[in-house]
């Protein structure tokens, strides 16, 4: 047996991977991050291929990584984790800074590094990318959040709604998006891509 909670006990933090595709820019929720070489400098990240900026990655090979806060607000992660960049601008309406590769970087976060990527390899659902750091800066003392704080701190808690006759209501345990009706085996979270199990009854 797998129970998902202990997985959510291992140490991810969470970051805002920023790609573009030489013209549009695009971001998204990230949780794996990690230094794999320290001459040269090098990152390993895994991005969701249901993501579209796994796609945007693929094709340049240029991104930044922004390090979130335990002080980021929960728009930031419904901003570039709950809903998809290939119909939408995600940086319209608010001016967003830029490293010396031209991409955008949160204000918020305690970091960003910038990388170019030098290996990719196919792990099903998710590409790992390896990437070689050509800027990084520190942004801020604040502290680093973790999926665990994310989860416990940041993301607000379902709340079921409590109606006659009402249909059966399922409530994603990683983002809180609510599926009403039966909830098929095959389903996958629309916000954030997750499977049927990570999801849990609430009426």
């Amino acid at each position: 047996m797998i129970e998902n909670e202990a997985m959510y006990k291992i140490s991810y933090g969470l970051f805002v991977l920023t790609t573009t595709d030489g013209e549009k820019q695009n971001g998204c929720i990230v949780n794996t991050v990690s230094m794999i070489t320290d001459n040269p400098k090098r990152i390993v990240v895994f991005v969701n291929k249901s993501n579209y900026s796994e796609s945007l990655l693929k094709k340049t090979g240029v991104c930044n990584v922004s390090v979130l806060t335990e002080s980021t607000p929960f728009d930031v992660f419904k901003q570039f984790g709950f809903q998809s960049g290939k119909d939408a601008d995600k940086f319209a309406g608010k001016s967003y800074p830029k490293t010396e590769n031209g991409l955008y970087y949160l204000p918020e976060a305690n970091a960003v590094i910038s990388a170019n990527v030098v290996d990719s390899y196919d792990y099903g659902t998710h590409t790992l990318f390896v990437a070689e750091v050509t800027e990084a800066k520190k942004l801020s003392n604040e502290k680093s959040t973790t999926y665990e704080y994310y989860q416990s701190n940041i993301k607000p808690k379902p709340q079921a709604k409590a109606e006659e006759n009402a249909k059966e209501k399922w409530v994603c345990k990683v983002c809180g998006y609510t599926h009403e009706g039966e909830l098929p085996e095959d389903f996958i979270c629309p916000w954030c891509k997750h499977p049927a199990s990570d999801f849990e009854k609430v009426s």
